[in-house]
């Protein structure tokens, strides 16, 4: 691949893995519209390994609380213990939300490569859940905290990423329209999917890693390096304007960009 191709595919996993408008369908787009080569799985693994440490690095201080906590509540459970800190009941409940997407990734990998992978289907899941997110958007109630959320509403949230496995759903878009439609701001909403995406990339970057481990692709060092900084530099600012951005706008900007972008890809596939 070309340093120029390496440089948007970075800059296109960094801005989209947190923006609700799917990183797996604009990855795929490049190939399928515009002919590039497949980035490979190598790439792969360091474009999520530079979008996991953005997150962490972002929410480093929430993070460092949720695992000291969580360390201390290992054999008592999220919710059997009332001295168990928010903190510690947070991290078990992210940690049982995310099973669901590991059990479908896992189980129905094979199924989504060679079937759901096309830019048919990212058009209309683009389209169907732009509206879901705009409908969220709007009926937003916006009067329960993370802390009220429970452990049966971070389970549904978690849930609602196994429909992101089919590319064009996007993780973070399905998980934030979970979270307004169950009365979390749309900051709130936002900041649980963020710290929801921890897991999900450890999980997808562990599964790249392992095929990586057995494939027999020549390993070019410095385009791994170059694409991993430049994933995590674009992830973090992603992060921390669009934070910025849903507060003031709310998730209308990025509705209608899915909408144009549905439509967009139709007319292409009709052309």
């Amino acid at each position: 691949m070309t340093t120029l191709e390496i440089f948007f595919l970075a800059l296109i996993q960094g801005l989209t893995e947190f923006l609700p408008i799917s990183s797996s369908a604009h990855l795929i787009l490049p190939s399928a519209i515009l002919g590039w080569q497949d980035q490979g799985q190598a790439l792969d693994v360091a474009l999520h390994v530079g979008t996991l440490l953005a997150v962490v690095l972002y929410y480093r201080k929430e993070v460092g609380s949720m695992a000291v906590s969580w360390f201390g509540s290992i054999g008592v459970g999220p919710e059997k213990n009332q001295q168990t800190s928010f903190e510690g009941k947070l991290a078990w409940w992210i940690l049982f939300a995310s099973i669901p997407l590991g059990l479908a990734g896992f189980l129905g990998k094979d199924f989504i490569e060679a079937h759901l992978r096309s830019a048919a289907v990212i058009a209309a899941t683009t389209l169907i859940f732009g509206f879901l997110l705009g409908f969220a958007d709007i009926k937003a109630k916006e009067n329960v905290s993370i802390e009220k959320l429970g452990l049966r509403g971070a389970l549904i949230i978690g849930l609602s990423q196994v429909l992101a496995l089919i590319p064009g759903t996007s993780r973070s878009g399905i998980t934030m329209t979970l979270g307004m439609m169950l009365g979390l701001t749309k900051e709130n909403a936002a900041r649980f999917s963020f710290l929801l995406s921890i897991p999900a990339i450890v999980m997808t970057g562990g599964y790249l890693t392992y095929k990586l481990i057995f494939s027999t692709d020549a390993v070019d060092w410095q385009t791994l390096g170059l694409g991993s900084i430049l994933a995590f530099v674009s992830a973090y600012a992603c992060i921390h304007y669009f934070l910025i951005l849903v507060g003031k706008l709310g998730m209308m900007p990025f509705v209608i960009y899915r909408l144009v972008l549905g439509v967009g890809l139709i007319w292409f596939l009709m052309g």
